[in-house]
This record gives C-alpha cells, structure tokens and sequence, in this order.
C-alpha cells in the first residue's frame, strides 16, 4: 500500500487531504485524456481502453456518493492498472476481490473519506452528514487502521 500511496503523492491531487469531488473527478480525466460516460449500465461501472483512448463508463442511476466512488474506483484502475499497450476492461463490482480491485478500492475511498476525517469524525456523522453508506465507512475504517492512510 506504501507503494500507491506514494504514487498517489506525485499526482498533486490532495488525496486523503480533503474530499475530493465530482469536479475533482472530470479535471483528472481531462487531464489525463479519459473520456467518461454517464448511462444507465448493470453494473457500476467500467474503465476500458478501446483503439488508443482511454474511457470510464459510469452507471447514471446510482446515488450521488456510489456514483463519486465508482467514478474514483474506475480512475483508480486508470492511474495504477492499464496496461501499456492493447485493450483492456475492469468492472467494478464484477468477480473476486482482487489485489487491483483492492486498490482501486482503497483509491476511491481515500478520495472521498480523507484520514482527517476518519480521526476527527464519528461513523454516524460521516453516514449522516455525508451520505456514505455504512459500509463505505467500515471499510474506510479498516484502510485506516490496516495501512494508517
């Protein structure tokens, strides 16, 4: 994890300094050339590279904080998992929990909860005041108390 972390760092973005936002999300995709799309999908999303460029597929009916999670979840796998060259596709919430999976996890959800907030704010209030899922929280919680981050 101390790997990621650090290259996270490099990006200048104030990853798990402050929560990150939906325009946060879209000034890192143009910066990095990614192409995103909103519909109604199965799924929560997608990133893909298709003849060159790169794209997240977002599905437009999940709720405001799902939806700013997958988009940094897919981001994640952008920034740490694409492969040089070729096409490539990675769904969120599709199969096993794999290391990648887990570090587009812990990309998304340090975007949004930042170690601040995990010190100085109650579990209730995070659910409450923010409108994150229980389970977004706990598992927030235990990147926390794993990694320190």
């Amino acid at each position: 994890m101390r790997f990621l972390s650090e290259k996270i760092k490099r990006l200048k973005i104030e990853w798990n300094e402050r929560p990150l936002s939906e325009a946060d999300f879209y000034r890192l995709c143009k910066r990095y050339k990614v192409g995103v799309q909103e519909m109604p999908l199965s799924v929560g999303g997608f990133y893909y590279r298709l003849m060159g460029r790169e794209y997240i597929a977002v599905n437009s009916k999940l709720p405001r904080t799902e939806k700013l999670a997958v988009m940094f979840h897919e981001l994640g796998h952008f920034l740490f998992h694409a492969p040089e060259t070729g096409a490539t596709a990675n769904f969120h919430g599709v199969g096993q929990s794999t290391r990648k999976e887990r570090e587009a996890d812990v990309f998304a959800l340090c975007a949004l909860i930042p170690k601040n907030w995990i010190e100085n704010r109650s579990s209730q209030d995070l659910v409450d005041d923010e409108g994150f899922s229980p389970e977004m929280v706990a598992s927030r919680h235990l990147i926390f108390m794993r990694h320190g981050i």
